[in-house]
């Protein structure tokens, strides 16, 4: 607790600020994950492919800011082809599917920064629905513990995450919902604003999609036989450990709002 104590104010200052100030965290973020992902992966025994992926994480979020999503796109998938070809030219033990695993580490970061940088870019209430994100994936795994070590009941996906059950993932939905209505009543009050209702709904759906992004990490540390991430913050494991529901949240919204062109929580 202690740790994220020390974390999240300077994490949710450089959202609030947005600019260079959010790509001070981004930009590392991106390194530090990269470095995780090799290590997770198998390849913590290659220093060289570690600091490439650790190196190219970063780079598609400079690539946004200087041409905007389809250099972004564009550059995302060459890194991704040559890091594939790096790891095969550095490991000729390993087979194809260790350098899929090991290149798939650039969209898996590299898409939820984008996105990030994005969606907070966007007028008039970017801030607000980043933090608004924020708050509906932490809200999703407090209600998800807490309702899953009360209620207990069947279980969600055994063989990937035995502790998770339905009635957590229930209670993560309720607990986003609220977060929902509350960010929608304090950003967008009266009439005219934001429908509290639809936004309490929409947190309850990406909640579900925190989960899954939550199992789908614990499904990769499975298959690795790896019990965290990483030891990056103590107590609290690695930074996938602490951010997989904003590895597949933030796409997801990203795309929503890209379809719609609705601000989430500045309706017009």
């Amino acid at each position: 607790m202690l740790s994220a104590a020390v974390i999240a104010p300077p994490a949710l200052a450089a959202v609030w600020l947005g600019g260079y100030w959010l790509l001070a965290l981004v930009l590392p973020v991106a390194f530090l994950m990269g470095l995780e992902w090799g290590r997770l992966v198998g390849y913590g025994g290659h220093p060289w492919l570690m600091r490439a992926l650790a190196i190219a994480a970063p780079q598609p979020v400079l690539a946004l800011l200087i041409g905007g999503w389809p250099i972004a796109a564009l550059h995302l998938l060459l890194l991704a082809g040559a890091l594939y070809a790096l790891a095969g030219a550095l490991d000729r033990d390993a087979s194809k599917q260790s350098g899929l695993w090991y290149a798939a580490g650039l969209p898996a970061i590299g898409l939820p920064m984008l996105c990030l940088v994005w969606l907070r870019a966007q007028e008039p209430a970017g801030a607000e629905t980043v933090l608004w994100l924020v708050a509906l994936v932490i809200a999703t795994d407090i209600g998800a513990y807490f309702c899953g070590r009360l209620i207990g009941g069947p279980k969600l996906m055994p063989s990937v995450s035995p502790k998770k059950t339905w009635a957590g993932l229930i209670g993560g939905m309720a607990a986003a919902a609220c977060v929902g209505a509350l960010a929608a009543t304090l950003v967008s009050p009266g009439a005219g604003g934001t429908p509290v209702l639809a936004v309490a709904l929409l947190s309850a759906l990406l909640a579900v999609v925190a989960q899954t992004g939550d199992l789908a990490e614990s499904a990769v540390k499975r298959h690795f036989d790896v019990k965290d991430s990483g030891t990056l913050i103590p107590g609290h494991g690695g930074l996938f450990d602490r951010l997989d529901g904003f590895l597949i949240t933030l796409p997801a919204l990203a795309l929503l709002v890209a379809l719609t062109g609705i601000s989430v929580l500045q309706w017009q």
